[in-house]
């Protein structure tokens, strides 16, 4: 054990003063530019500005310190040793006062006089489906930037005005580079809103694409919205703002981030008394089994039966248009989980996992 180290108040000042962004550059970290913050390339999540730092799936932040033990799980001691360099004379500049600048104002970027690049990129080398593409080209919900020959990707507001856009480049070499334009409000995100009750949710406007390429059929009778991120701003305007959307299908990425975010989401779904359950791509996203050539269409599971097919919390199913054959989907379950056809042998179920209001045991519609 390490010996006791009382700390003075300026030594605690100091060290919860450090600039977070120059601390962890010196760590070997690699920092993503994010507007007036960085987040952390290793943990995309995790965005520091200055001495401050947030989690936006723990929805917890605060100074340097604190940062340090959440970040490298440290002790108190060992973070405010590391943070004031033992007094050993590596010394962390102090990050600048914030100062509080104005908004910008959102302004789209101005479009190239065609979208050759765009449908290029989308359809060749993300699968995407020429139709899908030009609709929303049409819409004008999507089109191609003229400085950088960018995807942009724009939502708007209950007018029909725009005031969000995500950028996302169209260079297959090199990390993708993929930002929402500055000013942007993160409720108004790309989104389509449909007739009937059925809402899906997805982390990135390209997600939400290949799962309408996978899965055409009358897409357009249901709503969608890509969140940009793991928010759920987007995902709380578009229910308020559309009273008729009552079941929310959570179908964000097959990964630690998504997940955690999805039952973070779910759980408030439930709160406000929203039928929701989360859909899990097979990969780690839905533009993963799109290029790979992975669909809900499991070959040979036509059905399936259990007496633990009850309807969360009492209520009945809901009468959904579901994308795939309702008598064989089965709730999440290990990928060896066997499906039993009617009086059959049983098979293996390739498709996704669908998780129904947190009710383990379930296993099917």
């Amino acid at each position: 054990m390490g010996t006791y180290i009382h700390f003075t108040d300026e030594q605690k000042e100091r060290a919860n003063s450090v600039d977070l962004e120059e601390f962890l550059r010196r760590q070997g970290e690699k920092l993503l530019r994010a507007g007036r913050e960085s987040r952390l390339a290793r943990v995309h999540h995790i965005t520091v500005r200055g001495s401050e730092w947030y989690d936006h799936i723990a929805r917890r932040g605060g100074h340097a310190v604190s940062f340090v033990q959440h970040y490298y799980g440290t002790s108190y001691q060992e973070a405010m040793e590391l943070l004031l360099g033992k007094e050993l004379g590596e010394a962390y500049p102090a990050a600048q006062p914030k100062r509080e600048e104005p908004p910008k104002p959102f302004a789209l970027p101005p479009p190239h006089t065609d979208m050759r690049r765009v449908y290029a990129y989308l359809m060749k080398q993300r699968h995407i489906s020429r139709e899908v593409v030009t609709h929303f080209a049409r819409a004008g919900l999507l089109y191609e930037d003229a400085q950088y020959h960018n995807c942009v990707f724009v939502g708007t507001d209950e007018q029909g005005v725009p005031r969000h856009a995500h950028k996302r480049s169209t260079n297959s070499q090199g990390k993708p580079f993929k930002v929402n334009v500055e000013g942007s409000g993160p409720q108004y995100s790309f989104h389509h809103v449909g007739h009937d009750g059925l809402l899906y949710v997805f982390e990135a406007p390209i997600d939400m694409l290949s799962f309408l390429t996978l899965y055409p059929d009358r897409w357009q009778e249901h709503s969608y919205v890509a969140l940009c991120g793991t928010g759920g701003q987007a995902m709380r305007w578009m229910l308020e703002q559309n009273p008729h959307l009552r079941d929310v299908v959570l179908c964000l990425d097959h990964d630690e981030p998504g997940q955690t975010a999805a039952r973070r989401l779910q759980e408030e779904l439930q709160g406000a008394g929203y039928h929701s359950g989360i859909l899990l791509p097979v990969h780690k996203d839905w533009n993963d089994d799109l290029v790979q050539g992975q669909t809900m269409a499991a070959p040979a599971a036509r059905s399936f039966s259990s007496s633990s097919m009850l309807p969360p919390r009492g209520r009945p199913w809901p009468a959904l248009p579901w994308p795939w054959d309702r008598a064989c989907s089965p709730i999440h379950a290990p990928e060896s989980h066997p499906v039993r056809q009617g009086g059959g042998a049983p098979c293996r179920w390739t498709g996704p996992w669908f998780i129904l209001d947190h009710q383990e045991g379930h296993t099917g519609r």
